[in-house]
């Protein structure tokens, strides 16, 4: 079929930029199965919070230094940065997966590192075990039957292996490191 106005005869510019000059870009698959191309985030350093990330360090702000954040302008202090605890950043209101690691990652920019919960996505019965290994290797530490009882306390277990009887026995008596 013949076009009468000459658009079929148009080209498009090609103007070559420098490989140098082209950002990074990720491929993006959207609920509607539509790619699209996301700039590539180059240097976290100076990236800033999404609204909802700086929405939760503004709750965790009250919480834990007591302070009240201004609404406009307000960057959270590394003395925040430094308090807060990966269980703290994943029990928060609002706070989902990606807020996460948005924080810990915007964090991690500012040289503070957010340590992850020893035991994150692991059922009870491979805590206890992973707990008898580190304590007969003598590796186990205090926060981390803390983390594990803590656990175990959340999900209301009534029933305790043996193996962390005997373990809990030792911390009682003094006997683990305290790290």
């Amino acid at each position: 079929m013949p076009i009468k106005n000459g658009a079929a005869h148009a080209r498009l510019p090609t103007t070559q930029t420098p490989l140098q000059e082209v950002a990074p870009v990720h491929v993006v698959n959207t609920c509607f199965d539509m790619p699209r191309e996301v700039p590539a985030e180059a240097d976290t350093a100076d990236q800033k919070l999404s609204l909802r990330a700086l929405n939760v360090m503004k709750m965790l702000a009250g919480e834990i230094m007591g302070e009240i954040p201004p609404r406009q302008g307000w960057v959270p202090p590394e003395a925040l940065l430094r308090k807060i605890t990966m269980e703290r950043l994943s029990t928060a209101r609002n706070c989902g997966p990606q807020t996460l690691n948005e924080i810990v990652r915007w964090a991690a920019a500012r040289g503070v590192t957010i340590r992850p919960m020893f035991h994150a996505g692991k059922s009870l019965s491979e805590i206890w075990r992973e707990l008898g290994v580190k304590f007969t290797a003598g590796a186990l530490t205090q926060a981390e039957v803390v983390e594990a009882l803590e656990k175990s306390v959340r999900r209301r277990t009534t029933s305790m292996p043996v193996a962390i009887q005997r373990i809990l026995l030792k911390f009682l008596s003094k006997e683990l490191p305290r790290r």
